[in-house]
């Protein structure tokens, strides 16, 4: 191990750490890596669905001052859940569904706050990308003040089929974009609802948008066109939580 507690490196740890059956965030290989070492580890990652990238010798010394024979590979801080099982459960429960869904926010600072803030309001899963979404690590877990481990999150291959597995289990597709013709507070957030926030710099993915009941949008009076995503995401969220508050006054 390096300072940091979820990282591993080297063949035989990165091997055996895969073998037991732990949850990854990403494996890092030099560019010139070859031989049945790394035959292993890409077998293992691909049927794993597992990210992994190939980057310069460089790099992965910046990472690890010591011998990583040319592999790192980063553990998850979480265990991620399976949304086939949660949105199913809270159905049985009696409970209504509220999901949040993050189109490729890969600021680890920006989801740890959002996570702080989801699981605040009672939000039942969060729904991330397998490529292209902040790493759980520790600075996360601290940003969110230990939110990360009292709400499931989910990781998933593809959010447009997520949107639709989500849609056609009952849920409202609710999208925040500046494009959206609807404040966000006029929205109607009651029942099963996803809640679904972009990347401050891309926004939320066109073909989700597509699919989405409602985009709403949050109105901006100064000079700077857009709020940070963490903060979008609270001020929606308890959005949720006033409508379903009022509604069972």
């Amino acid at each position: 191990m390096n300072q940091s507690s979820n990282l591993v490196f080297g063949a035989h740890a990165v091997i055996e750490a895969l073998r037991s059956g732990k949850e990854f965030e990403k494996i890092l290989l030099k560019k010139e890596l070859s031989g049945e070492v790394l035959r292993e580890v890409l077998k293992n990652a691909r049927e794993k669905n597992i990210t992994y990238q190939f980057v310069p010798n460089e790099k992965l010394d910046r990472l690890c001052h010591k011998n990583h024979q040319g592999i790192i590979a980063f553990i998850s801080e979480i265990e991620y859940s399976k949304l086939e099982q949660i949105i199913p459960t809270l159905y049985e429960q009696g409970k209504e569904p509220f999901i949040l869904v993050l189109d490729h926010i890969t600021d680890v600072r920006n989801f740890g706050s959002i996570a702080r803030s989801a699981e605040g309001a009672g939000v039942h899963a969060i729904v991330i990308p397998e490529k292209g979404a902040a790493q759980i690590n520790a600075d996360a877990i601290k940003t969110s003040s230990g939110a990360l481990h009292n709400i499931p999150v989910c990781r998933v291959q593809n959010l447009v089929n997520t949107i639709i597995y989500l849609a056609g289990s009952g849920l409202k597709i609710i999208s925040a974009s500046e494009k959206g013709n609807e404040i966000y507070s006029k929205a109607n957030y009651q029942g099963p609802v996803a809640i679904v926030m972009g990347a401050e710099d891309t926004g939320v993915n066109k073909e989700i948008l597509r699919k989405s009941d409602q985009i709403v949008n949050i109105p901006l009076f100064g000079k700077v066109q857009s709020l940070n995503v963490s903060v979008a995401s609270a001020l929606i969220l308890y959005e949720v939580v006033r409508q379903r508050i009022e509604n069972y006054k």
